[in-house]
């Protein structure tokens, strides 16, 4: 069973600037809520309860979010705005939440080994925050809901997939591989955001992915790859060849939200679909 969901937080979110100059990117709001909670929320929903986090320096609203505000609580006690904070009070209530910190910034391969001491001997998801999620419809199972499936079938590594056009390989992972069934290939051949004219196909890794826990023993070897960093992409290729890794064209849809227009995109998009229909 898939228990446990590592978030890497640390960078810097640069992009953002100058918002997160004093603020962690995935503390800024889709509407009403942080990015990262919609992410957590997306695990819980898939079974998940126990959640670590790779922080870095300046990540500590992070840490104050997922945990109780007694100050804030006690002046909103009894008033129409206490029920503002269900849902983070849901989450704080049945999940268990626990930190570390990545010293260094040296790839996402290296801020996921440096969470092996909340993770321990055991298969776990990975979530991008910077990637929000939602399932193809009401009712119907989030990304991370239809890989956790996947992985009680299959028990290896699951990375989601989509397509991207071809001039946006060198944004992504890309890999290669033999279909399995529809959505559904093993993977042949990964490769660290090629050029358009190196890419194996226009299938690019998106923020969800599910590890068995031999990978943090392949990272651990894995020689710093494209930029200089140590690449998931790379310990995952090595995987396949000893092994089997999945990739899983989700049903749902994506946004990116470490861009400046993805972001804009999501709030429109949870504005008009989500948080109207809640009001």
């Amino acid at each position: 069973m898939i228990k446990k969901c590592l978030f890497p937080v640390a960078g810097y979110g640069t992009r953002f600037l100058p918002a997160t100059k004093a603020m962690p990117k995935e503390i800024l709001p889709i509407v009403n809520k942080p990015l990262v909670q919609y992410g957590v929320e997306e695990a819980s929903e898939a079974g998940i309860h126990e959640f670590g986090f790779v922080t870095g320096r300046g990540k500590r609203a992070i840490e104050d979010h997922f945990d109780i505000s007694y100050e804030l609580e006690h002046q909103i006690a009894g008033s129409g705005k206490e029920g503002l904070l269900n849902s983070i009070r849901d989450l704080i209530d049945h999940n268990t939440f626990a930190f570390t910190r990545q010293v260094e910034m040296k790839g996402l391969g290296h801020a996921i080994l440096s969470g092996r001491n909340l993770i321990g001997d055991n298969p776990f998801a990975v979530v991008l925050a910077d990637d929000f999620c939602v399932g193809p419809g009401e009712g119907e199972d989030g990304v991370l809901a239809q890989m956790v499936k996947l992985y009680n079938q299959f028990r290896c590594s699951i990375v989601a997939i989509e397509e991207v056009p071809a001039d946006e390989t060198h944004k992504y992972g890309v890999i290669a591989g033999e279909s399995m069934k529809d959505g559904l290939y093993r993977i042949t051949d990964m490769v660290e955001k090629p050029a358009p004219e190196d890419a194996p196909s226009n299938l690019a890794i998106i923020g969800r992915y599910i590890l068995t826990p031999d990978i943090f023993d392949i990272l651990e070897r894995t020689p710093a790859g494209k930029n200089g960093e140590i690449q998931i992409t790379d310990a995952l290729l090595e995987q396949a060849k000893s092994g089997c890794v999945l990739a899983y064209q989700f049903k749902g849809r994506r946004f990116d939200c470490g861009s400046i227009d993805g972001f804009v995109e999501a709030t429109n998009y949870v504005y008009e679909n989500i948080y109207k229909k809640q009001k």
